[in-house]
């Protein structure tokens, strides 16, 4: 798929990741961009091409409002999120819950909405932003993790169901970037527009699949060998 000419929609492109892609999409010569945050207020409009929209994934007739805005989509990125941090033991489940409804449920009901203009536009194309966290858990991210990892394999799902439509549905994994959701922890961090140049070099390419970074590259090659490597013993054992 040629960026040149096409007309996307990013969820959560007021900021982080969500903007770059804005951005890498303008500089590759997009047609349009639907900009979509809670607060669309905060896009920067100074590119007549960029069209703010609101979209919660948490609100599906928010969802469906933008799908009936923006008929015209030919590449649907999905890469707003959230993190609540709860652990899965001891945590707030109604927490683990809304990481869920966030990154399962929301983004599969704009995949839902979306997906016959696609099939409209002759297939296009659709990225979800996954995570490192779809194949590992580390301390501190249970809840995220598992909403990682279900959306990693309904990535997986929506990819078998759309073939039929033509349409390309890339999962995009990586460690960590340099985004407010990822302010003050100590842990190296890409900086996002890698995120986005990468995926959208992956879709020109046809790409179902992109390692952003070493350390999802790293981990994708450890599933198949003993997970021992992956989980470190708790202290004293």
């Amino acid at each position: 798929m040629d960026i040149a000419g096409s007309t996307a929609l990013v969820t959560g492109a007021n900021r982080g990741i969500g903007r770059r892609f804005v951005d890498q999409l303008l500089a590759r010569g997009a047609r349009k961009v639907y900009a979509t945050a809670r607060r669309p207020e905060l896009i920067d409009t100074a590119d007549s091409r960029v069209t703010p929209l609101y979209l919660d994934l948490l609100d599906e007739k928010s969802i469906l409002n933008a799908a009936a805005a923006a008929q015209d989509v030919t590449l649907l990125i999905n890469n707003a999120g959230i993190a609540t941090g709860a652990n899965l033991v001891t945590g707030d489940l109604d927490m683990i819950r809304e990481d869920l409804e966030t990154h399962l449920f929301g983004t599969l009901r704009v995949i839902r909405a979306f997906a016959p203009a696609l099939a409209a536009s002759g297939g296009g194309a659709v990225v979800n932003i996954l995570s490192v966290l779809s194949w590992v858990a580390t301390e501190g991210t249970g809840s995220y993790a598992v909403a990682k990892a279900a959306e990693w394999n309904m990535t997986n799902g929506v990819r078998l169901e759309l073939a039929g439509q033509r349409t390309l549905v890339q999962g995009v994994h990586l460690g960590a970037a340099d985004t407010d959701m990822m302010a003050g922890r100590d842990a190296p961090m890409i900086d996002p527009a890698d995120v986005a140049r990468a995926s959208l070099d992956g879709v020109q390419a046809g790409a179902i699949e992109v390692l952003v970074d070493d350390p999802s590259r790293f981990v994708k090659a450890a599933l198949s060998g003993d997970p021992a490597q992956l989980y470190s013993p708790p202290s004293g054992n």
